[in-house]
């Protein structure tokens, strides 16, 4: 298993694995480090939004301790007698009606809290009026004023008939106006209708404390939240008080914080806020905290900056590392790699680099640049070596043959002369002058075709009047085949064994084909005959294969076979095959060459 996780790792470059290291060793750090601030930042947020919970519970109970006061207050104000004398029949004598009117009023002054401060909250008493028995009282309050005000059915308050059908059970209503003939108050109430307590039945009027906003808001304003807002809300998220100029707004609360919550308190975190909502159905109140969490991790931000300060750093020395291992150790590796991928054997070597140390890396290049040069020097040895060997066998070769050669024309002529006048004989010497002239060629081991050619032709006519042969000798020689070169004495051997072999006793029968012919990048020489005798054509290309220093037979064409190769290399040089309709084809390949002047 640890090989096949190893064996990508093992197919990169050494860039691209220094490359892997640093990430290795930088990565977990990254990976840590967010995932350490985000752990932090969750446990804070649940730390911090646990605490706002109990906070939240706490503000809602002074904020109802405050709601709670004033209940009691109206609850007495409503007990109170003279409040509770007042009617509509207008049996009473007006006067009688004007000191329960100052009396109520003065009462309902009382109770008004914090006139001094700027802050205070009021207590009203709107009366139903039909009649006007009232009608020296104020029909619509001013603003920030308490006292008792009288209406009729035309300037009925929109609030009125709510609040008497709630049958004495107080609660808190935001309003833009008290009347349709006030002017723009935009306050929070707290409205419980008078019930007639002593006639038990019938409303006396509904008993309004304006100015609620100031009271529930110092109450909110003594909680202090990091940049943080505080709401109190109907359950339609109507803002009724808040530390902000929102009130009578509607606000959004995120999924989870909805008016159907169940009672009790409830967190919701967002990624830019935290909210802890306290839902009261029985009041039909909430507390709604939201404090931004941008605020409350602001410190944590601070300390998640320092550490990555410290990371950068790290990385930043982690880098610096990596480059100087990579200038010391990469770099010269590089130009190595670079030299042995140009290098080619026998290519001239440059200078050893310098490097200034001894190490290992420095020992690993000029072990390198030295065996470079070595082996160039024994490429050029095993050069020269090469050309002498091949020059030596050559010249052994042309040594062999040429006696060999010799020896047979000789004792041909020998012959002749025995059995003939001397006619024959000189004609027999004029083509034997023309065999030793072609054979010398001045020293050359490589002739035109057409010269080999002449040198067959000389060699045939020596064996016909030798032996008085009639067999027949057909040339195809293509003219552009002419002047190509061919090693001297390549086709003598080849045309003896056709005669000897092929056609020796068939008199006129007899039939020896010479083909040239140019073929792409080649010339093809073939010698044909249509001798009958049967050929073991596997015996001939083991001779023509045979690498032994003294081979048992075969010798004139394994020569021939050998000096071609030489010349001209392992793709060129003589097979024997089948000839169509009998006897034997003998075929000289050779590259397409020209004469050299």
């Amino acid at each position: 298993m640890l090989s096949a996780f190893m064996k990508p790792i093992v197919r990169l470059s050494v860039k691209q694995q220094l490359i892997l290291l640093f990430l290795i060793m930088f990565a977990p750090i990254l990976i840590l480090n967010s995932f350490g601030n985000y752990k932090a930042e969750q446990i804070l947020k649940r730390h911090v939004t646990n605490a706002y919970v109990e906070l939240n519970k706490q503000n809602f109970a002074i904020i109802n301790r405050d709601i709670d006061t004033v209940n009691k207050i109206t609850t007495t104000v409503i007990q109170n007698p003279i409040l509770q004398q007042l009617n509509m029949s207008g049996l009473d004598p007006v006067l009688e009606r004007v000191e329960r009117y100052e009396t109520v009023e003065k009462l309902l002054g009382s109770y008004s809290q914090g006139a001094e401060r700027g802050d205070a909250i009021y207590y009203s008493l709107y009366v139903y009026d039909p009649h006007n028995y009232y009608f020296f009282a104020p029909n619509f309050p001013q603003v920030k004023k308490a006292g008792v005000y009288f209406f009729t059915k035309e300037e009925e308050p929109f609030w009125f008939k709510q609040v008497v059908g709630q049958k004495g059970r107080g609660y808190l209503m935001f309003m833009d106006r008290l009347s349709p003939q006030a002017e723009n108050l935009k306050t929070l109430t707290y409205v419980r209708a008078v019930n007639n307590i002593y006639l038990g039945a019938g409303t006396i009027g509904v008993l309004v404390v304006t100015k609620m906003e100031a009271k529930i808001g110092a109450s909110m304003k003594s909680i202090s939240l990091p940049d943080g807002e505080i709401y109190l809300t109907d359950m339609s998220n109507r803002v009724l008080a808040s530390t902000t100029n929102s009130t009578g707004e509607i606000i959004e609360l995120p999924e989870g914080a909805e008016s159907g919550d169940p009672e009790g308190t409830r967190d919701v975190i967002t990624n830019d806020f935290i909210y802890v909502v306290n839902n009261n159905h029985m009041l039909g109140q909430k507390l709604v905290y939201k404090v931004p969490v941008k605020a409350l991790l602001q410190q944590q931000n601070e300390m998640k900056r320092v550490i990555q300060y410290i990371t950068v750093a790290y990385a930043l020395f982690g880098l610096i590392i990596i480059t100087y291992f990579w200038r010391s150790l990469m770099t010269p590796l590089q130009k190595l790699a670079f030299f042995v991928r140009k290098y080619e054997p026998g290519n001239r070597v440059p200078e050893t680099p310098k490097r200034g140390s001894n190490d290992e890396v420095s020992v690993l290049i000029a072990s390198t640049y030295d065996m470079a040069r070595r082996l160039n020097s024994l490429i050029m040895y095993k050069y020269q070596m090469e050309i002498k060997q091949k020059e030596s066998q050559l010249q052994l070769l042309y040594q062999q043959i040429n006696p060999h050669l010799l020896y047979n024309t000789l004792e041909s002529i020998y012959w002749k002369s025995s059995l003939e006048g001397n006619v024959e004989s000189a004609e027999m010497i004029k083509e034997l002058s023309k065999l030793m002239k072609i054979s010398l060629s001045r020293g050359r081991e490589l002739i035109t075709l057409e010269e080999e050619l002449e040198h067959a032709g000389a060699y045939i006519k020596l064996q016909q009047h030798r032996y008085d042969y009639v067999f027949a000798v057909i040339w195809n020689i293509a003219p552009e085949t002419k002047s190509n070169l061919i090693p001297k004495i390549t086709l003598q051997p080849l045309i003896e064994n056709a005669i000897i072999h092929g056609v020796k006793n068939m008199d006129e029968d007899g039939e020896i084909i010479i083909t040239a012919a140019a073929i792409d990048d080649t010339v093809l020489i073939t010698i044909a005959d249509n001798g009958y005798r049967q050929v073991d054509y596997e015996a001939i290309a083991h001779v023509l294969n045979d690498d032994s220093p003294n081979p048992t037979g075969g010798y004139g064409i394994r020569n021939i076979n050998q000096r071609v190769q030489l010349h001209f290399g392992p793709g060129y040089g003589i097979r024997y095959g089948p000839r169509p309709g009998g006897g034997t084809v003998a075929s000289v390949m050779l590259p397409k060459t020209e004469v050299q002047e």
